[in-house]
């Protein structure tokens, strides 16, 4: 309701324009841009630059935090962006329109690598430069991230106890539980293999989907015959699209040991984790085990 709310308030605000009436408008300019409005501006009305702006608290006077926190609120622009464009995925595949939903995946490995280049701006940051206001986030740590949250089990990683810390903000605890007790994507195209002809077991298909899967020896077998079957394939499409998602996710983790390592060497985490030590054991859960796996058999 509120995104709906949202959504009516900046149509109201931002008019459309069609290409006569764009043209007639750069003429009565004489090609300039339009420097008067009635009144707010239909870019600020459209993005919310102003409010994005406004959302930057820094807890301390080192200049150097707010690199550290812009980056953090950019790193969950592109979480959400990337569960949404694996949402659109899902629908398209359950619809077995495959080639569809080649364009949503792919959109989802580019902003997966915008993500990580996100952390080239934090590789700067020292030991000391981070000690510097570390304290001051108390118990705050990126693992807290429920938007991360949503797109591990939209790719598959599925750990119950990872959404207890949200149990206190009902909202945001009632989304993450739905999307533990919802197909993954790696769900919907084993799924989508099945109505294809694939032969996966029912109890494969079947289980508890809050379960994690486990990498299973006939989803490998498909994989090895979709890629057998020749480069125009669409299910093989699919597959590389898949393992470039896969591979850049991979990549973000990576990343984030490294950035661990420079700031903080081994310290505990803020969260209460052993830091570095806790996300290299996470590394080893691999998201669409049997797209790699499948490899050595080809």
């Amino acid at each position: 309701m509120e995104r709906t709310e949202r959504r009516a308030a900046t149509r109201a605000e931002v008019r459309p324009a069609t290409p006569r009436q764009r043209a007639t408008r750069a003429a009565r300019n004489g090609g300039e841009p339009t420097l008067e409005f009635t009144g707010r501006v239909p870019y600020d009305a459209y993005v919310h630059a102003s409010t994005l702006h406004r959302l930057q608290a820094p807890l301390s006077s080192d200049p150097g935090e707010m690199s550290f926190l812009v980056i953090s609120q950019i790193m969950e622009l592109y979480f959400n962006l990337t569960c949404h464009e694996l949402r659109e995925t899902q629908q398209l595949l359950r619809a077995d329109r495959v080639r569809e939903a080649l364009s949503p995946l792919r959109r989802a490995a580019l902003h997966l690598e915008g993500l990580n280049a996100a952390w080239r701006s934090l590789r700067w940051m020292t030991p000391a430069d981070f000690n510097r206001f570390r304290n001051l986030l108390g118990e705050g740590s990126g693992f807290q991230s429920a938007m991360y949250r949503h797109l591990e089990l939209l790719l598959g990683l599925r750990d119950p106890a990872l959404i207890r810390p949200f149990r206190r903000q009902s909202e945001v605890h009632a989304e993450l539980t739905a999307a533990l007790n919802a197909p993954s994507l790696w769900d919907d195209v084993l799924a989508l293999l099945a109505r294809q002809g694939y032969d996966l077991p029912r109890e494969l298909l079947g289980r508890d989907v809050a379960e994690e899967h486990q990498p299973h020896p006939a989803v490998e077998a498909a994989w090895v015959q979709i890629y057998t079957d020749g480069p125009d394939n669409q299910l093989r499409m699919l597959g590389e699209a898949l393992s470039e998602v896969a591979e850049w996710f991979g990549d973000w983790r990576w990343h984030h040991v490294k950035a661990v390592q420079r700031t903080m060497g081994a310290k505990v985490g803020s969260g209460g984790s052993a830091g570095l030590a806790w996300l290299q054991r996470s590394m080893a859960r691999v998201v669409f085990p049997e797209l790699w796996s499948a490899r050595t058999a080809m």
